[in-house]
């Protein structure tokens, strides 16, 4: 087994759907790439390592994600919260002698677990984007919502936000109803205040109601549809946090809708480079091991 990484490794990000890959060179971002490769797309994960070798160059290389998980190359174990960068550098999974896989974080109770964010998350800390006493959204298919204590990964919620909107436009009755664009206009700010009653499944069914009775174009469907979900999300998450801002790790599409909803309950969001903070993550992990 390798005691350190060097000054030259490669560090890959590889979720279900997409896959990026960074070539680090003396603590920074030498170089990097995405692709459509998640673990969902690949059969032979060592002739995949092989091929990012090929590119990069044939270096050690620390792989972070859905790569670890029971639908990836080999099920890492999950380090218990609260965790820092040293229990996850501790806990490595390892294929070979230069290669490994970051442990994902888990909660007891109530139970929850996360994979690959865990790196973002204590990347942000370390790279200063955020502090170390924070609430730092993530969100996208299953949105995260971490407690940070002392630069550490204290406690945290998985809500399955996104994951539900694609299930409502892809079937059911609502379906025919969701399929244009989503925008931050008055439909997704009225779904905001409507998510804010936390009464999602009637909420739900007034999308329904209120094309049967004329009183919303389906071409805002979609968008009151989002802010409904979004605003449900946020509103249970503010409800028992104590923070004054909460730190959102996103694109700007996605963040810029979570800081709309987190701005509407009276609260500072701050858009922080998800990219940057996982490179961060991934070069003090490789550090330490």
């Amino acid at each position: 087994m390798v005691v350190s990484f060097g000054a030259r490794f490669l560090a890959v990000d590889w979720g279900t759907t997409n896959r990026r890959v960074f070539l680090i060179e003396g603590g920074e971002v030498a170089r990097t790439e995405r692709d459509g490769k998640g673990v969902t797309t690949v059969e032979d994960f060592a002739a995949e390592a092989a091929e990012m070798r090929g590119r990069f160059g044939d270096l050690p290389m620390l792989l972070a994600g859905m790569v670890g998980s029971n639908i990836g190359w080999r099920a890492a174990p999950y380090v218990p919260a609260p965790a820092g960068l040293d229990e996850l550098a501790d806990g490595l999974l390892w294929i070979d002698d230069r290669t490994a896989i970051v442990p994902g974080v888990s909660n007891a109770a109530p139970a929850d677990v996360m994979r690959g964010e865990e790196v973002q998350l204590l990347g942000a800390v370390e790279a200063g984007l955020v502090p170390g006493d924070a609430l730092l959204a993530q969100p996208g298919t299953h949105c995260k919502w971490a407690e940070m204590a002392g630069g550490r990964i204290h406690s945290f919620t998985t809500a399955m936000t996104g994951e539900l909107f694609a299930l409502l436009r892809a079937h059911g009755l609502l379906a025919a109803q969701l399929g244009a664009e989503v925008s931050l206009g008055p439909a997704f700010r009225d779904g905001l205040a409507e998510g804010a009653k936390r009464d999602l499944a009637a909420s739900l069914f007034g999308i329904r109601a209120a094309r049967m009775l004329g009183q919303r174009d389906d071409a805002d469907a979609a968008s009151f549809a989002s802010g409904l979900l979004i605003g449900s999300d946020v509103a249970a998450r503010l409800a028992v946090a104590n923070h004054d801002t909460v730190h959102i790790l996103a694109d700007p599409a996605l963040g810029g809708l979570y800081a709309a909803a987190i701005e509407a309950h009276g609260r500072a969001a701050r858009l922080v480079d998800s990219p940057a903070a996982f490179a961060a993550g991934i070069i003090a992990i490789g550090s330490r091991s």
